[in-house]
């Protein structure tokens, strides 16, 4: 089965670990996805089956969505409730003092990765280092929060919920720890719920549970079609064009119906069968294969 599926991930399970079990399910060979989620976190993780996995990284980059909770007063090295504590902090502030330090976090800002990421050095995840209590420079990275609302508070227990919109790359726990310093008293997350990736929202996700309760083979509706997650503007070329295409073979773009400006396409053969992606260049006047059903062929 080749296609795209949209996974409430739940708790507890690693995003290879929940990729893993969709392929079983599935019952196919690939499996990937197109962006990591914490173990501990819950929600959207978009699951690529099949030939799908070869179109990962032409998805188009999009805002994510999340809701998050956190506790004032302590601080790990995780940056959630998972990690080994660090310290503990008496709490002096609130709701108020809560709300009002999230506008500092509101537009562009500079973020340094944390240590208990799927970013390497050297070849090597940081998680790995750390695990292994390698502490290593992380340069600070411009991350936009569009969006960051503060939508639930208990001031007894110092625990807090917002909800963020933010760009891709942005780190959660690292945006609830730099909130905790800005505090004064540290803050950890303690729960995560990813709400939108890829522009597909948490609504539209399915369950392992309700994965499993259907029919093997009736399971494969449940999958998007390639073409559809992409979303780039369509060109339907001839018979012969698409058998070029499929072998690796530039089209001229004077040969192709409508005209093609600078940039990604999905190509379509006659009957309507997708084959790929294309890369129109005007100033050579081609269409390349960027990636297609059958093999990738590089630019």
């Amino acid at each position: 089965m080749t296609g795209f599926l949209l996974l409430d991930k739940p708790a507890g399970m690693t995003s290879f670990a929940a990729t893993a079990k969709c392929r079983r399910l599935f019952a196919t060979k690939k499996a990937g996805h197109t962006g990591t989620l914490d173990p501990m976190a819950t929600g959207v993780l978009v699951a690529a089956l099949g030939a799908a996995t070869r179109f990962i990284d032409l998805l188009p980059s999009t805002e994510k969505a999340y809701r998050a909770s956190f506790r004032l007063g302590e601080t790990t090295d995780t940056l959630d409730r998972t990690g080994t504590v660090l310290s503990r902090s008496p709490v002096t502030c609130g709701k108020a003092e809560v709300s009002a330090a999230l506008t500092a976090f509101r537009g562009e800002i500079m973020q340094v990765p944390p240590m208990y990421s799927a970013l390497q050095q050297d070849g090597v995840r940081l998680y790995t280092l750390a695990r292994q209590g390698i502490d290593v420079p992380r340069e600070a990275r411009p991350v936009t929060i569009a969006s960051l609302e503060l939508i639930a508070a208990d001031e007894e227990t110092n625990t807090y919920t917002i909800d963020v919109r933010c760009s891709a790359g942005t780190y959660i726990r690292a945006l609830i720890g730099d909130l905790g310093a800005a505090l004064g008293c540290g803050a950890v997350m303690t729960a995560l719920r990813r709400t939108v990736a890829n522009g597909q929202a948490i609504d539209d996700c399915h369950t392992f549970a309700a994965i499993e309760a259907l029919e093997p083979d009736a399971r494969g509706a449940l999958l998007i079609p390639v073409e559809r997650m992409l979303g780039y503007e369509g060109v339907t070329v001839s018979d012969a064009q698409a058998t070029r295409f499929s072998n690796g073979g530039e089209l001229a773009l004077d040969r192709l119906r409508g005209t093609l400006s600078d940039g990604l396409y999905c190509v379509f053969a006659p009957d309507g069968r997708f084959l790929g992606v294309g890369e129109a260049k005007t100033q050579t006047g081609a269409l390349y294969v960027k990636k297609n059903m059958t093999k990738d062929a590089a630019l």
